[in-house]
């Protein structure tokens, strides 16, 4: 996403995970994390695969997904 991307519609985007950096597909204001289900304002989103495609809420969420097994049971 670049500084030149304005968001007229509101609701889930869809977006493409680049290295780095990511492309929305189709407008909105935010994305789903993979593990949890919590809406991530696109604005807030620093974790995602680009190998699997998914957001994740926090670094928590990412070594739950990467690492299941070392998962702290909740």
């Amino acid at each position: 996403m670049n500084r030149f991307e304005r968001f007229s519609a509101s609701g889930e985007a869809e977006v493409r995970y680049l290295d780095g950096d990511f492309r929305v597909v189709r407008p909105g204001t935010f994305v789903r994390c993979a593990v949890t289900g919590e809406a991530i304002p696109l604005d807030e989103l620093r974790y995602w695969s680009v190998d699997l495609q998914e957001a994740y809420a926090t670094p928590e969420a990412v070594l739950a997904r990467l690492y299941p097994e070392r998962a702290k049971p909740t």
